[in-house]
């Protein structure tokens, strides 16, 4: 499958952006999503995933509250929208699939559960 991710940028401290992660080549239903990122000199973190079936979501700590993943099936996208962004949260951000046949409830946290990685986009957080 491939990943595109979209909808970084530069925006001051307290502001939103919504990221998108259009996915082609497999079938995006099958998949469970992730939404990772990774900081000048730091190493990629989880941020938020959600399930193949999109019924179950999970967030870092220091997100929850004020980001949400979601997928559109119709669309073949995922997207997770951050709100009051602070900057801590300037990172590349990128999106990860991972094919399933099984476990559609499951979301998974660790980078080497998944198997497709788009480029990333990056998000500068001004203060």
């Amino acid at each position: 499958v491939q990943l595109q991710a979209c909808g970084g940028g530069l925006v001051q401290a307290g502001g939103s952006l919504r990221l998108t992660c259009a996915a082609s080549g497999h079938t995006f239903t099958n998949c469970a999503m992730g939404w990772f990122r990774q900081a000048p000199g730091k190493e990629r973190e989880f941020v938020a995933a959600i399930s193949r079936d999109g019924g179950n979501r999970g967030y870092q700590r220091s997100v929850k509250g004020r980001f949400t993943i979601w997928r559109d099936d119709a669309e073949n996208t995922a997207y997770l929208r951050m709100d009051n962004l602070s900057p801590e949260d300037t990172a590349v951000y990128y999106c990860a699939a991972k094919p399933l046949h099984y476990d559609y409830g499951n979301y998974y946290l660790r980078s080497d559960s998944y198997d497709y990685w788009g480029p990333g986009t990056e998000v500068t957080v001004s203060s």
